[in-house]
């Protein structure tokens, strides 16, 4: 399974989950640290942990995968699964605005996710 699916794994596991505004950059062509990034967005702390915890078990399903490290799940004010070649930041809207990841990667190549 190439990374491409794998984010695409993610990406629908977070639509799964009512996620909002999810965005698919791939990043190998400008940054050594991963492939891809994705990012999406959470109401509440309750949605952030829910869509987390639903995107690790379907990439441990899927893709026989485990997150390498996992952050701020617990506060769910922004979530981090890194797998690697795949980042995964799951954001309440207000702390999403604050660190635009989405302008921070703009270098990077797009993907759409419907």
């Amino acid at each position: 399974m190439d990374n491409k699916e794998k984010a695409l794994i993610a990406a629908k596991a977070c639509d799964n989950k009512k996620a909002k505004e999810i965005k698919l950059i791939n990043i190998n062509k400008v940054s050594y640290i991963s492939d891809w990034i994705l990012i999406a967005e959470g109401l509440s702390d309750v949605q952030v942990r829910s869509i987390s915890k639903y995107v690790e078990d379907e990439l441990r399903l899927l893709a026989e995968i485990e997150p390498l490290r996992k952050e701020g799940i617990n506060e769910a004010k922004w979530a981090l699964l890194d797998y690697g070649d795949l980042i995964i930041n799951i954001f309440q809207p207000e702390i999403r605005k604050f660190y635009d990841l989405e302008n921070f990667w703009s270098n990077g190549k797009k993907l759409d996710y419907p």
